[in-house]
């Protein structure tokens, strides 16, 4: 075994020699992707096709499993592609892998050939050895004391056991060519699960070079350059069986009949997922998603529980609400005229016009919205401190610990190393390594962070410009809808108003711009983050992860930040309106909605959250099946024997390597919705719960079946949305403290009820009253005043004044229209009580934080005897391996250890020696 260099001074793939290569080659048999291999195989291509098995993982000789399938089809350019696919498939046998090729007249629609690629022993031992695998070297010792009281309550959510727990538990240490006889190695051809072999693969295939060595070409090389110019269709690892019956062949695991039967069929929605299964199946970092998703859908449930509780504790005090019996009574809302919401085409309208509204705020906007904001900021807390534990644990179990120091040193990203020409000498490693100058690193940050700003700012703009249109559009719709039919029905009737024309108009486009800019920023995303060619593929990820997220902040979370924080603060008053653009721009900044601004956000709030949620669900589950169901049609009627498991697999949807992180960004935009603006709807909690539960199965369910195979990838965490998810936990507890004192009344109503009560009494009596100032209708200037016309059929000349919502002195004070003093009293209690809450809130935060640590004492614990083991073991082997070896030098006639154990393997000789 030798290495070879397809560039000088460049990067390196392990060549095996024929010897090694094929020394577990089984009958002689040896099968390669060439053109000569490919006639050969045509005479008998039809009788060997008719015995293979629709479930068939295997090379003809049903030894060699498929660890990875390319695809291609013949077409214009073709002698380019033929030069690439062949140079590629020989520096491909070069570095061992074994090449078996179907001839297109044995595909279902005649043109595509499938090239099936086996690694054998030599090349899975040599990477693993690269790569630090994990593999086990001896029986965990350790006692587990998991079990919990009263374990008995959780049987029916369980799974059965042999589901949960598909391999023992073992102490594992990365994986040494050279010791492999110190490893339990029982059976070469099962020792690497399939998705270890697909991964050693994939990173083979990243690497391999498409160029001969004379050529000299440095940028042509990996297997997603030769996908991105049509060399290769599709590259994918396959599926085990089908996912609704098992596997015919014995040596076959059917995992994926397991996982769609015990975890993808949604009437399994109550039980636990089985999690090593995944892992075992997709990777550890499929299988971390899943973990996270489905703690979060547990901590979910506690929430909704209290938010629920004060939901109906506002339903209950339903008829305590004395400030919406003031709105909806004949003698006092009925006699309170309010000055128009807009210039020239709105009039006076009456107070008790908003009873409707007044009651369904209540229902979000009592005593219990303040508790439940605190709730949420340490449940938030709690929360994430609980996963860090969970994630410490599953780290320990899946052989992750230590991952990311490895990720970062031995998996560089192929484009990395092929764009950066220039080399230094690693110190650590002693090693000539590619890197990028630090005048180029520059360079492109600044022109990615400038990117990044104009695509927010764009973003921004069109919210602006959708502010706009509600401005402009409102006087309209009040003009027309003043006399409209709709106003006499009775059950809806009260409810179709302008406000609710213009939000219902200005959400269907703004739905509009958001979805045409997340196809247009998700471009722009993957460009920028490739323009700064990260160094491995957990930056890539993180560096594309904080950019895509910033996009989303702004997209989906704009219009609830308006209407919470801008919407009906910055009004003015009659006679001097505040406008969006100046007075030049006749845009009188909007109002809030007569019920307040507390229901509009509820509004926007469930408008958003749950159509983006039923929406997302829909398409994520009904696009990939029409569009499977469109391209497998013509094989649908074929026998088995004519269908095989690579064309079922290519008829797939391709997972991508971003699927997983759109599934991540879905969870924590929702994350985003229920912490930061809990507080204006308690129920928020429980429809995130509620699509949750669906989502787990929806998401497991095209995963098994609609979807190929994805190549396993390891991951320790769930990246930079860990640091995302607590920067938004930090974010919401600010949020949530000022929807409580600016957006809803809470505070006003507290302050009249402590230092304004009537008569001395403890009640809301007159609240409604003190809470309108009076503006004198002769001195609104004409430009602000309704047109002929436009005013009810009840308002007449007797009428002198009108009512607005705010705390100015009445006409005739020596200082009218300014500010009263309760106007300052409220405010100083706004702020009073957001640094109040803000700091309980933060204080709570950080002491259970500094109570929970990050990793359990039981982790722990076993992470250091698993360090020490393998410290130990590895020293009495090479003891005991010294001493053989002696042994052998001082008596070659000494054959005392296979008369001894003459049936035993050589590590259970060493491992019984030790």
């Amino acid at each position: 075994m030798h290495r070879i260099t397809g560039k000088s001074g460049g990067d390196s793939l392990i060549e095996m020699s024929p010897t090694e290569s094929f020394n577990d080659d089984v009958n002689g048999y040896h099968q390669h992707a060439s053109s000569s291999t490919g006639s050969l195989q045509q005479g008998q291509s039809a009788i060997d096709k008719q015995q293979q098995s629709k479930d068939s993982v295997f090379f003809r000789d049903g030894v060699r499993r498929i660890d990875f399938v390319l695809s291609y089809v013949d077409d214009k350019d073709g002698e380019r592609k033929q030069e690439r696919r062949k140079v590629y498939e020989a520096n491909l046998e070069k570095v061992g892998l074994e090449l078996e090729t179907e001839h297109k007249s044995e595909s279902d629609d005649g043109k595509t050939y499938f090239v099936k690629i086996h690694a054998p022993w030599e090349v899975l031992a040599t990477y693993a050895d690269v790569l630090k695998i994990k593999v086990p070297f001896k029986a965990n010792d350790i006692p587990d004391n998991s079990d919990m009281p009263m374990n008995w309550l959780s049987t029916p959510f369980r799974l059965p056991a042999e589901i949960m727990h598909p391999e023992p538990d073992y102490f594992t240490a990365p994986f040494n060519k050279s010791k492999s006889d110190f490893f339990l190695i029982d059976n070469k051809d099962t020792f690497f699960p399939p998705s270890t072999r697909n991964r050693i693969v994939y990173y083979i295939l990243s690497r391999c070079s498409y160029f001969r060595d004379e050529c000299g070409d440095k940028d042509k090389k990996g297997i997603k350059r030769l996908l991105n110019n049509g060399t290769y269709t599709a590259a994918f690892p396959l599926h085990d069986c089908r996912y609704w019956k098992r596997s015919r062949d014995a040596n076959c695991e059917s995992e994926r009949y397991n996982l769609y039967k015990n975890w993808a069929r949604f009437f399994y929605f109550f039980k636990e997922q089985p999690l090593n299964l995944i892992r075992k199946y997709y990777g550890e970092k499929i299988g971390i998603y899943f973990a996270w998703l489905g703690f979060y859908t547990e901590m979910l449930f506690f929430a909704a529980i209290v938010g629920t509780i004060c939901f109906v504790h506002g339903f209950l005090t339903y008829d305590d609400n004395e400030w919406s019996k003031e709105i909806c009574s004949e003698e006092i809302g009925g006699n309170i005229v309010m000055c128009p919401l807009c210039d020239k085409k709105c009039g006076y309208w009456k107070l008790n016009s908003t009873c409707n509204s007044s009651w369904q705020s209540h229902l979000f906007d009592n005593v219990g919205t303040v508790f439940f904001a605190i709730f949420m900021g340490i449940w938030v807390t709690l929360f994430l401190e609980f996963w860090k534990r969970r994630q410490a644990r599953l780290e320990y179990e899946w052989d992750l610990v230590d991952f990311e120091e490895e990720q970062q040193q031995l998996q560089l990203r192929p484009e990395y190393e092929t764009k950066c020409t220039n080399r230094k000498l690693n110190r650590i490693t002693q090693e000539m390594e590619p890197y990028l100058p630090i005048t180029s690193k520059c360079a492109r940050m600044c022109l990615s962070g400038a990117t990044v700003l104009f695509w927010i700012s764009l973003i921004i703009a069109c919210i602006i410009g959708v502010i706009a249109y509600r401005l402009a559009v409102y006087a309209a719709f009040a003009s027309i809808m003043k006399d409209s039919p709709t106003t006499n029905l009775q059950v809806v009737g009260p409810y179709i108003t302008p406000q609710l024309a213009t939000s219902v108009t200005a959400s269907c486009i703004n739905f509009v711009i958001i979805m045409v800019l997340n196809l247009m920023y998700e471009r722009v995303a993957v460009w920028i983050t490739d323009m700064e060619i990260p160094k491995t593929h957990l930056e890539y990820e993180n560096k594309l992860t904080v950019k895509m997220f910033l996009f989303q902040f702004v997209n989906y979370y704009s219009s609830c930040f308006y209407v919470a924080f801008f919407k009906g603060k910055f009004v003015g008053h009659p006679g001097n309106y505040t406008y969006m653009f100046g007075n030049w721009s006749k845009l009188r900044n909007e109002e809030c909605d007569p019920g307040g601004c507390l229901i509009e956000l509820t509004t926007q709030l469930v408008i958003v959250m749950t159509g983006k949620q039923v929406w997302g669900n829909i398409q994520e589950a009904l696009v990939p099946w029409l569009m499977n169901w469109w391209g497998s049609r013509k094989a649908r009627n074929h026998p088995e024997s004519l269908y095989s498991r690579w064309e079922q697999d290519h008829d797939l949807q391709g997972f991508g390597q971003l699927g997983l992180f759109y599934e991540y960004l879905e969870m924590v935009i929702q994350f985003g919705f229920i912490t930061l603006f809990v507080a204006s709807f308690p129920l928020a909690p429980l429809l995130a719960l509620i699509n949750n539960i669906i989502e787990v199965r929806v998401d497991a369910w095209k995963l098994t079946t609609q979807f190929r195979r994805p190549v396993a990838a390891k991951a320790h965490s769930i990246g930079a949305w860990e640091e995302i998810l607590s920067g938004i936990a930090v974010l919401s507890v600010v949020t949530n403290a000022f929807i409580v004192a600016f957006t809803s009344d809470m505070i006003p109503r507290l302050v009249y009820m402590y230092a304004y009560r009537p008569q001395g009494e403890m009640n809301m009596k007159g609240y409604i009253n003190n809470s309108l100032s009076v503006f004198n209708i002769s001195e609104i200037p004409l430009a602000n005043s309704p047109e002929e016309g436009e005013n009810p059929s009840w308002f007449n000349s007797s009428i002198t004044t009108c009512r607005y919502r705010d705390y100015r002195n009445p006409p005739g004070h020596e200082k009218p229209y300014s500010h009263t003093m309760q106007f300052w009293h409220i405010l100083a209690a706004k702020l009073a009580f957001i640094i109040i809450m803000e700091h309980v809130v933060f204080s709570v935060k950080f002491f259970v934080a500094w109570m929970i640590p990050d990793v359990p004492s039981d982790v722990r614990a076993r992470v250091k005897r698993e360090r020490y083991l393998v410290q130990e073991y590895l020293h009495d082997y090479e003891v005991e391996k010294l001493k053989v070896q002696l042994s052998h030098n001082g008596n070659n006639d000494c054959t005392c250890t296979p008369m001894i154990y003459p049936s035993l393997p050589q590590h259970e000789v060493l491992s019984e020696c030790l």
